[in-house]
């Protein structure tokens, strides 16, 4: 069927309710309607995410279920149904509009077709999710979420047994069988409530938190004066709970933003990477005379830090910054010499900063592609290897402000972040220093790092690709020292493969500077990633700059 076609099958047939027939036969406007019907919303390594509303392209109960219908096709093909009644899958949502009511959907549809399932009373966190997975010895898991994005948008994440999210080739089984699904008619939203249990795994999950906790001095922490905010996500229950169980007595939430609303009312966007939305922490910090600001977004895995600056007031750590402290920090305080070859795990289009903390302190450093649920198939893969292959993961991180430390989680974890971040301050505060001027130390030791993202609007299908096989043709740096395509398969450390293919280049620069360019996962954007490393921050910024201007006039975006 053309648009116009699956429009008007949307719109009169009865196997969908009367409230999206009625939104639908609302609708005027023919780009519009074609947007909404123009494909299907595509099933991939995300999982599913759009924007909300009625339509084969859209966010709604009934592509929801559509997924859902597919995983649990995936899963009837691997399990016995024994195992299917008895493991089941956790489901857990945040804040958002209808993410509750979808993973409603998502329980009926699985329920329905034997399989059990465990919902989460409230919204949690991501994190949580994938702490569940394996708490409850789960098959699979769901989370209703479109992380950071903007209101209007959601969609649902699905992770594997391991609780990691699922890699390409999980996810194209699971697609493979969305697709196999049949039509919307043919999906059961009936359930069944026997098979359905609502769940709270918040204590131990808090419980598995505090077991990273490597600061034990209670007078520090009292003293920390912490400003949060959840950006009303879920991310305030356990956030608030793993601060007070260690210890952390002062601690303001920002009022405006604690109450739990999917319309994110007093933000632009509800994504603590973006000045914007810390600004009441920070004034509410600068009434207070806090020392840090924490933020996290809608479903928990992300946090943003502002700390007291040197010229005062406030600045905000950009996620790089945040890694390499954190590096510092934990591998400062880890017992590095009883464990069996201790590793860290980094994107490539994070900074070297912390891989090079790591590496003088004698561990590991391994790259993955962009995207976190490879950080956790790496934990995966060092549990599972044997004899002299295996590793002990200590911590992993991303330039877009996600941290795990541990292995209680698969995925990037905004609670255990939060409650390191603020030992770390607490500590530093002790020792009359703030964050800033421990970075600053770290500089002085590994050198000044500059590292930038810049993100641009790309109109038309497949145009940001386009740029990319453009300078696959043109390779603009002539000092580069090698260029690094991931569009093909890279060999990977031995042991654990090769990295996947993945639409991204990187330029590698003789002094150890690089810049990465790659389209968005989920949004019509190219990113460019920038790290350049100097003895000080003008001369990073000036090979930073050099960098930026060469690229971009390269791509004729400058």
């Amino acid at each position: 069927m053309d648009f116009k076609e699956r429009f008007t099958y949307w719109k009169t047939n009865r196997c969908f309710d009367a409230e999206t027939r009625a939104e639908l036969d609302a609708l005027t406007d023919g780009s519009e309607i074609e947007d909404r019907f123009r494909k299907e919303l595509e099933f991939g390594t995300g999982g599913l995410r759009g924007l909300m509303g009625a339509g084969t392209n859209r966010v709604n109960k009934y592509t929801v279920g559509r997924a859902a219908a597919g995983l649990g096709q995936y899963l009837k093909d691997a399990h016995a149904l024994g195992r299917c009644k008895s493991g089941g899958v956790a489901i857990a949502y945040d804040t958002r509009c209808r993410s509750r009511a979808l993973a409603e959907t998502a329980a009926d549809v699985l329920t329905g077709m034997g399989i059990k399932a465990y919902v989460m009373r409230d919204a949690r966190p991501t994190p949580q999710l994938s702490f569940t997975v394996r708490h409850l010895g789960c098959m699979a898991g769901i989370v209703l979420t479109a992380s950071h994005n903007p209101k209007e948008y959601n969609g649902c994440k699905v992770y594997d047994e391991h609780g990691c999210q699922m890699v390409p080739k999980q996810a194209l089984a699971v697609s493979e069988r969305v697709d196999a699904a049949g039509g919307y008619a043919d999906i059961k939203f009936a359930g069944n409530d026997a098979l359905k249990e609502y769940a709270d795994t918040t204590d131990a999950f808090v419980d598995a938190v505090l077991s990273r906790s490597m600061y034990e001095n209670g007078e520090a922490k009292a003293a920390l004066r912490v400003v949060y905010t959840p950006l009303h996500g879920a991310g305030l229950v356990p956030v608030c709970d793993a601060l007070r169980r260690d210890g952390f007595t002062s601690v303001s939430v920002v009022p405006e933003q604690e109450r739990p609303d999917g319309d994110f009312p007093t933000v632009e966007s509800p994504n603590p990477e973006e000045r914007g939305a810390l600004a009441l922490g920070v004034a509410l910090a600068e009434s207070q005379g806090a020392d840090i600001v924490i933020g996290t977004d809608p479903d928990g895995d992300r946090v943003g830090v502002g700390a007291r600056a040197p010229n005062g007031g406030y600045g905000l750590l950009t996620g790089n910054q945040i890694g390499a402290l954190l590096a510092d920090y934990v591998l400062g305080r880890e017992d590095i010499s009883s464990l069996q070859r201790p590793a860290i795990v980094k994107t490539v289009v994070t900074s070297e900063l912390g891989a090079e903390i790591a590496r003088s302190r004698g561990l590991r450093v391994f790259d993955t592609l962009t995207g976190f649920k490879y950080i956790g198939e790496k934990i995966t893969q060092f549990e599972n290897a044997r004899g002299g292959r295996s590793y002990t993961f200590v911590m992993g991180y991303e330039e877009s402000y996600g941290y795990l430390v541990g292995t209680h989680a698969r995925d990037k974890d905004a609670v255990v972040s939060s409650m390191l971040i603020c030992e770390m301050a607490a500590e530093y505060k002790a020792e009359g220093k703030t964050l800033f001027d421990r970075l600053y130390e770290i500089y002085a030791r590994y050198g000044y790092y500059r590292d930038e993202l810049d993100s641009f609007a790309i109109s038309g299908a497949g145009a940001a690709r386009d740029v990319c096989r453009k300078l696959r043709g043109e390779r603009p740096f002539a000092d580069a020292a090698k260029l690094i395509d991931y569009s093909v398969p890279v060999k990977a450390e031995p042991g654990f493969g090769m990295l996947p293919a993945s639409d991204v280049l990187k330029y590698v620069l003789r002094d150890g500077s690089w810049a990465a360019v790659r389209p968005s996962g989920t949004e019509p954007k190219l990113k460019i990633y920038y790290s350049a490393k100097g003895r000080d921050r003008t001369e990073a910024g000036r090979r930073l700059e050099g960098m930026r201007q060469t690229l971009q006039r390269a791509m004729s975006l400058a």
